[in-house]
């Protein structure tokens, strides 16, 4: 039997737990003798987690560790005595063999595989009944036992907010230690680049070339791991250009949603300016790609400039279009936060329209503003797919926007890509530049929560 199934199964019993103890519990309320101390359906909750909770957990292990015992039955039968000794081919035979005892493939090749497929098939089935029995067991025993507990007296409630609350916190240990975990590795791996390149070179080197040679007589044998063309680029991308596009369009659009656009316009453009933040960045790269940066070439061209088919303003335009949403949304809700007697207050005085907006709203949303800025440019220094396919992959340290340059995480897609040793600083520079921009996003973020929490106006 599939884990799938054992699963409903198990969510169908738990749904029969639940209302078998709303139900006893229902009854001793109906008596009206005693108060009980909480209401029905958290007796029936209490009931459910404990017939199922503790069968999932088991189930879940028990598919971690079924394969292995299916695994070394299979081996331990007299039909894989003739298994051949060449890994990759015993392999795909049990591969092989494995499909035709799921039902995944119905012809075999290999007729070694057709005379392992019904020792798979029984071992599969064997183990399946074995987890099915155990999960039943614990689902019965786990709910008979909870059960036996529902009475009047029974502090159910407190028990299931008690559940409720270790859910939340493994899930928040969960979110702290996965990025615990990411610094960690990032770190192990730097500390191994920079033990082979200076971190000096690294960081304030000018010249970025990690292609390192096979042989230590050829011409480049020590690559150059400069990294401020990289930063430069990145910051130029994301930090310059396209916040010269998105903050303007950003605050603009949020201003007129919220102070000038009829309920009904806004009903139809807030949802349609979103979409922009729920279009995938790989078509954003071919908009940028197939159809900005030949615009831009031939604009810089015409000017008399020299361009590049692929360019940092080609780039940097694209993604300043993707964050509008990000500043848009965040600026909408401070601009409406802000209480309407505060407009109404300086019209009554007798501004304007516009001279209320730019001289009361703005400024009490500034902070709210400002996080979204902030935000908006952690997301846009971590794009990847606009700027390898619009922007180039050559590190230019320039400040024309119409030259090919090259970011952070473009460098760190080509160091990765392709089968590479992770004993070279060509490989390990890629977890290097991993750290700098995480570290980099990580203070954005900080900063941008720091900024909407120290300067954030409570309203009555």
């Amino acid at each position: 039997m599939k884990t799938t199934t054992i699963a409903l199964l198990l969510l169908g019993l738990g749904l029969v737990a639940w209302l078998a103890a709303r139900g006893k519990a229902m009854a001793f309320v109906g008596a009206g003798k005693i108060r009980p101390h909480s209401l029905p359906n958290y007796h029936g909750w209490y009931v459910a987690i404990w017939g199922v909770v503790p069968a999932l957990a088991f189930l879940a292990i028990w598919g971690n560790i079924s394969g292995g015992l299916i695994f070394q039955t299979v081996m331990a039968s007299p039909e894989a005595a003739s298994l051949p000794t060449f890994g990759m081919q015993r392999s795909a035979v049990l591969g092989e063999a494995y499909a035709l005892a799921t039902g995944e493939t119905a012809a075999a090749f290999n007729p070694q595989a057709r005379a392992l497929a019904p020792v798979y098939a029984r071992a599969i089935a064997f183990y399946s009944w074995i987890g099915l029995a155990v999960t039943l067991l614990i689902a019965f025993a786990g709910g008979a036992l909870a059960y036996s507990r529902v009475s009047p007296n029974f502090r159910a409630r407190t028990r299931v907010e008690r559940m409720v609350m270790a859910v939340l916190l493994v899930a928040s240990l969960i979110a702290v230690l996965t990025t615990l975990g990411i610094l960690v590795s990032l770190l192990f791996e730097s500390l191994r680049f920079f033990s082979m390149v200076s971190p000096a070179e690294f960081l304030f080197g000018l010249n970025w070339s990690p292609q390192m040679a096979i042989r230590a007589d050829q011409a480049g044998s020590s690559g150059a791991f400069g990294a401020i063309p990289l930063f430069w680029g990145t910051i130029f991308i994301g930090a310059v250009i396209a916040m010269i596009v998105a903050i303007p369009l950003g605050l603009m659009s949020a201003i007129y949603l919220t102070q000038y656009a009829s309920p009904r316009v806004r009903a139809w453009m807030k949802p349609l300016l979103e979409i922009l933040a729920g279009v995938p960045t790989v078509v954003y790269g071919y908009f940028a790609a197939l159809t900005v940066a030949p615009a831009i070439r031939d604009f810089g061209l015409a000017l008399g400039i020299p361009s590049s088919s692929e360019s940092a303003l080609a780039a940097g335009l694209v993604m300043g279009i993707m964050i509008i949403p990000f500043v848009s949304s965040m600026a909408d809700d401070s601009i409406a936060a802000v209480p309407q007697a505060m407009r109404d207050g300086s019209l009554a005085m007798g501004a304007t329209r516009s001279e209320t907006i730019r001289k009361v709203l703005v400024p009490a949303a500034l902070p709210g503003v400002v996080g979204g800025v902030l935000l908006a440019v952690s997301r846009a220094i971590g794009e990847t797919m606009i700027v390898v396919m619009a922007a180039g992959l050559a590190a230019n340290l320039t400040a024309n926007p119409f030259a090919s340059v090259t970011t952070v995480t473009t460098q760190i897609v080509q160091l990765l890509t392709g089968d590479q040793e992770f004993d070279s600083p060509k490989t390990l520079a890629a977890f290097a530049l991993g750290l700098v921009l995480f570290l980099v996003t990580l203070a954005l973020n900080i900063v941008a929560l720091r900024v909407v929490k120290k300067y954030r106006e409570a309203y009555e």
